[in-house]
């Protein structure tokens, strides 16, 4: 029974899917948008959509719990100086934009981007 379990394996252990999910997260950051998997993007919009509320106040504490997340001060910076836009927003920083069947597997495909 799947009481209590709210995330979704990957596919991967512990270890290999924490990084997956911070590479993601970090693409994500850097590049304002990214092309995934559905799974995927479903799994990192909370995860990021929490960065960038803690980024929304910019304090050493916050700045210091961003980079032991994302293990990347560049990130981490660019970040911040992106939460300072979402100061009036109130959550929903992200979207997901479903698109068709990857070619090779039939993965279903999806476009993460901020707002």
């Amino acid at each position: 029974m799947k009481h209590g379990k709210k995330h979704r394996k990957l596919g991967r252990e512990k270890g290999p899917r924490e990084a997956l999910l911070r590479s993601l997260a970090r693409s994500l950051i850097l590049r304002g948008r990214i092309q995934t998997t559905e799974a995927r993007a479903k799994e990192i919009r909370p995860l990021v959509e929490k960065m960038v509320t803690r980024g929304r106040i910019p304090t050493l504490a916050n700045r210091r719990m961003l980079i032991s997340q994302l293990h990347d001060e560049g990130a981490v910076t660019k970040l911040i100086g992106k939460a300072e836009g979402y100061k009036t927003r109130s959550g929903g920083y992200l979207r997901i934009v479903k698109m068709g069947p990857r070619a090779g597997d039939a993965a279903s495909m999806a476009i993460i981007e901020f707002v």
